[in-house]
Parts: structure tokens; C-alpha cells; sequence
């Protein structure tokens, strides 16, 4: 860390720290000659295992930075390399994020929004109107700057990336889940202009509304949900803005800010259009009651026919041998009936029957659009019991079987959270609800932590997330659930100590806690290895060599504390 009072590069005096996280500071620092404030990020390579990564991301936000020339943005002045840290000298911004202004104030005046989105749309038509267009990619309140005199300036280029028009894909995948694109997490080609106009609708719906789209519920309403006075004008544009194809959205940000620029006159148009819904409406109704006593015979015989068609699905799906053709036989049938919970269990059972929840199921699922489109809704609304017990098995799903342990737990929020929004209603539910709150908490942390290590603001993060883990192992040592299920959640114990013991003791975590926890692993090891399978047996053998590192890395940094 860098003292006060130090002189880095011969001319930047340290005047007092202003942020810190795990990996990085940030300084108030002043030029002496100059008399002129600087603020100096720093980040030491020794608190960071992938610090080669991290200095890639670093050196691409300074080259970027130094290109651009605009009042809404700030500039770098130095970049400092040494054996023991990276310093970036760059603007010092008076004034807060508009996240703190969030946690303060709470929802925004929707007046201020449109102002600020305003002045983002001029920042990013500048950025992607460059010679070598630039895509900032990560939009978002915390990124955001607010000064006294009102303007807003655009911090963090850290995921930004100079736009390749015969690229076919990103390189990599970077963002903020919530805010970021579909097209962020890989699958849809690279990312353009209308990544960023994604994540500025994203941007204002949280400070129009105060709802996180990072959060449960991790969906974007439409804004009068939240509050019905709020402007429908305004509606339409966030929602124009977030359309989960880039070909439906805004196309450009002129296009953007032009609508911005006159909200208040599509209100105008939006309370025009209804009107003559409501009119054609009407005159509907009045068709369908003719229609509707001829219709009552055809309905209960294709009612009939429907429900056989259901039951032959089913059936042959139990019978296939096949993973992949039986997961499409039950999705069929879920399409065929929605509100009737075999079709979804007898998926989710395939699904985990081998041990892994593989891209080929999990394209299956996506192709038939059952996650998110119409069945799933029409199954909640009919069976919403069933539904959040199929929620809580895809939760699983995701959690201990997904193929892709890098972001399993990310995904697997959404439908803990699906669960538990029904569980907190039924009594019966007890034991189900703890478990989907302890991985609702755990999911937001692993989306939470790289992007806050980055920023420096995941200090105070990892003890919570110990006291989750331990409640978690705690409870299904209670009341076990599968084999696997109980394997991995002491994996993941073990895997994170090895990861996170330094940041668990600075966070208040004692040693001896830690290590008590090791033993009991151990103990639960010797336990599980007698009359478990040979897949088991391997598991056990895995995870008992990771507490042996886990060991080591305690007692080292124990004797550090010490």
C-alpha cells in the first residue's frame, strides 16, 4: 500500500486514501507544481494470483483512455509500472456514483434520468463515431460519476473494446450481469453500438425505478409497474432500449437521444394507441360472444385428444433410451400442457441422471424457448406450486450439474429465487425456502465479486459468504440431500478455503474456524468413502487432495496473522 505522505514518480504527493478493495486503492494525490489534484489508482500484484489478466485489462483501459479527448470522460496522465504495484494517474472526479446515490436517495426523479441518459448518449455517439469505433460495454450507476454542477462523466474502461467490423464473436465475454446484453454472454456474435444502448436502458430503469436488474426479481418490468406515474414515454423507450435482439432495439444513439429529447410526446402517442386498443377490443368482444357457444363442443373433444397426446409423450420419453430424445419428448409435452408438473420433473430427472446437465440439454431447452417464453408463464399461472418445485430442480440443475462450472452458480440464481418467491408463502416448504435463500445470497456473491475486486470494493464480502457456506453445509448435514449434491457442497468448501483464506481472515474470519471446518470435511470424508460408488469414491479422493492444500494455504497465512 502506498503511505501518506509518499512522492510516487518524483511529483505525485499521496494525500489520503478515498477507496479500497481487495486488489486496489484509490488515492488523493496532488502535483505540487501544478497544485493540481489527481486521483491514483493502484493495484498490487501480490493480492492477485491473475494479475497478468488483470494488467492486460488495465493497459487496454489506459491505451483507450488516451485516445479519447471529451468533457463527459475522464483522462489518464501517467501509468506508473513497478515490481510491486501498477499505478494509474488519471482526473480526479469530485463527487459521487450514482449507485451511492441510489443506496442514499433511492429512485430517481425521472426529469434527472432523461438529463443524465442525455449526456451518456453524447459520450457513447462520440465513442462509437470514432475512426476505431469503441463499445464500453459496461454501463451501469456505479460507472457513472455525478458531479456538483450536475453533469456526468463515464469512469471504468475496463471491459471496453474497440470495435472490429469483421469480427464474428468477442474475444471474451465481459460485463455485468443485470445491466449487460444477451449478446455479452457469448452465442450472438461480438458486441456493437447496441450493447451499449442494452445496457443504457438498463441503467436507467434501475435509477427510475431503484430496482436493481442484478437483484431479484432479475427482471426488467415496465417502469409504471413500480411506480404508475412514471412516464409511459419513457417506458416505451427503456423497453425499445432492452429488447433481447439488438436488431429491435435502437439502432444507433442518435436515434436513441432523439426519443430521449421528446419522451413527454410519445406519452402523448402511447395514451393515443390504447385508446384505440381499448376501441377494437370492444368490438371483439362482441364476435366472440356470438363464436362462443359453437366453440364449447370443439373445445372439450380437442381437450381429450390433447390430454392423450400428453400421456403418449410421456410415456414414450420414460421408455427412450436416448438422453437428448427423451428431454425433447417431455419439453414437448410441457408445450402440449402446461399447467401439469410430470413433463418438467421427468426433464429435470433426465437431465441429472448421467450427472452432468449438458449443452446439448441445455440448447434443447433454450431452442423450445420454455425458460422464459409463454410455457413456463401459462405453468406458473396455472400450477404454482409445481412451478417453483420445477424452479428449485432446474436451480439444481444449474448449481451442481451444469457442464460450465465457471458461471453455474450465476445461472442458477434466477430460478432459486423463482422457488423461493413461493416457498416464503408455504409453510410446507420450510426446508426448501433455507436452502433457496442460502443460494440466492451465494449466487449474487460469485456475480458480484470479480467486477467488485476490479473496482476495489469487495472488502467485507467474504465473511458473509463463509456464514452462507457453513449455514449451507450445516443444513444439508441435517437434512441430507443427494450424494453428489452433498459432495460438491464440500468441494466447494475446500475450493474456496484454498481460494479465499487470506480475504476470509481479513474479513474476521479466525483461522481456527477455518480450520475446524477442514477437519469436519475430513471427518464427513471417511464417512461418505464406505459403501459409496466408484464415481463417489473418485470425488471423495478429489476433494480430500484440495483440503490437503487448503491446510497448507490456512496455516501459512494463519502464521502471517499471527
Amino acid at each position: 500500500m502506498l503511505k501518506i505522505g509518499s512522492v510516487i514518480d518524483g511529483k505525485y504527493k499521496i494525500l489520503n486514501e478515498i477507496g479500497h478493495g481487495g486488489m486496489s486503492n484509490v488515492y488523493l494525490a496532488i502535483n505540487e507544481k501544478a497544485n493540481k489534484p489527481w486521483a491514483v489508482k493502484e493495484v498490487r500484484k501480490s493480492l492477485n494470483r491473475d494479475f497478468n489478466l488483470l494488467r492486460q485489462s488495465l493497459i487496454m483501459e489506459t491505451d483507450l483512455l488516451k485516445k479519447l479527448k471529451h468533457p463527459n470522460l475522464p483522462s489518464i496522465i501517467d501509468v506508473i509500472d513497478s515490481d510491486e504495484n501498477f499505478l494509474i494517474v488519471m482526473d480526479y472526479i469530485e463527487g459521487n456514483t450514482l449507485e451511492r446515490l441510489l443506496d442514499e436517495e433511492g429512485a430517481q426523479p425521472q426529469e434527472k434520468v432523461a438529463d443524465w441518459a442525455l449526456q451518456l448518449c453524447n459520450v457513447l455517439d462520440y465513442l462509437h463515431t470514432r475512426s476505431s469505433p469503441v463499445i464500453y460495454r459496461d454501463m451501469k450507476p456505479s460507472n457513472v460519476m455525478l458531479k456538483s454542477d450536475g453533469s456526468v462523466v463515464l469512469i471504468d474502461f475496463g471491459t471496453a473494446r474497440e470495435f472490429k467490423e469483421k469480427n464474428v464473436a468477442d474475444t471474451c465475454c465481459l460485463g455485468t450481469n443485470g445491466y449487460a446484453a444477451p449478446e455479452q454472454f457469448g452465442g450472438m456474435g461480438q458486441t456493437d453500438a447496441r450493447t451499449d444502448i442494452y445496457c443504457l436502458g438498463t441503467t436507467m430503469y434501475h435509477l427510475v425505478t431503484g430496482h436493481n436488474p442484478s437483484e431479484p426479481p432479475y427482471e426488467l418490468y415496465p417502469i409504471t409497474k413500480w411506480n404508475p406515474r412514471l412516464s409511459t414515454g419513457l417506458e416505451r423507450i427503456i423497453q425499445k432500449c432492452t429488447q433481447k435482439n439488438p436488431k429491435d432495439r435502437y439502432q444507433t444513439v442518435k436515434e436513441l437521444r432523439y426519443d430521449l429529447e421528446h419522451y413527454t410526446d410519445l406519452e402523448t402517442q402511447a395514451q393515443h394507441k390504447y385508446c384505440s386498443r381499448l376501441k377494437l377490443f370492444g368490438a371483439s368482444m362482441g364476435l366472440s360472444l356470438l363464436c362462443a357457444v359453437g366453440g364449447i363442443g370443439f373445445l372439450l373433444a380437442a381437450g381429450r385428444k390433447q390430454g392423450n397426446d400428453y400421456q403418449e409423450l410421456i410415456h414414450m420419453a420414460e421408455i427412450a433410451s436416448d438422453s437428448a430424445a427423451a428431454c425433447k419428448l417431455y419439453l414437448d409435452a410441457a408445450a402440449i400442457d402446461e399447467s401439469r408438473r410430470e413433463a418438467y420433473h421427468g426433464f429435470y430427472t433426465k437431465v441429472i441422471e448421467d450427472g452432468v446437465f449438458s449443452d446439448e440439454e441445455e440448447a434443447l431447452f433454450l431452442k423450445l424457448g420454455i425458460n422464459t417464453h409463454r410455457y413456463l408463464q401459462n405453468f406458473q399461472k396455472k400450477n404454482e406450486r409445481a412451478y417453483a418445485d420445477f424452479c428449485y430442480e432446474m436451480g439444481n440443475a444449474y448449481w451442481y450439474y451444469y457442464e460450465h462450472e465457471e458461471n453455474r452458480q450465476t445461472r442458477a440464481v434466477s430460478w432459486f429465487q423463482n422457488a423461493l418467491d413461493y416457498y416464503e408463502k408455504d409453510d410446507s416448504k420450510t426446508e426448501e425456502c433455507r436452502r433457496c435463500k442460502l443460494y440466492v445470497e451465494l449466487g449474487t456473491f460469485y456475480k458480484k465479486v470479480i467486477a467488485s475486486q476490479i473496482d476495489g470494493t469487495d472488502a467485507g464480502m467474504y465473511g458473509l459468504y463463509w456464514q452462507r457456506l457453513t449455514e449451507l453445509k450445516a443444513l444439508n448435514d441435517a437434512i441430507p440431500d443427494r450424494e453428489i449434491i452433498t459432495l460438491r457442497i464440500y468441494r466447494e468448501i475446500a475450493t474456496r478455503t484454498v481460494e479465499y483464506t487470506r480475504y476470509f481472515m481479513e474479513d474476521g474470519v479466525s483461522g481456527d474456524e477455518i480450520l475446524s471446518m477442514l477437519g469436519e470435511l475430513e471427518e464427513d470424508m471417511k464417512r461418505m468413502e464406505q459403501g459409496a460408488t466408484s464415481a463417489a469414491q473418485q470425488e471423495v479422493e478429489a476433494i480430500r487432495w484440495i483440503i490437503e492444500g487448503a491446510y497448507k494455504m490456512v496455516r501459512s497465512t494463519y502464521k502471517i496473522q499471527d
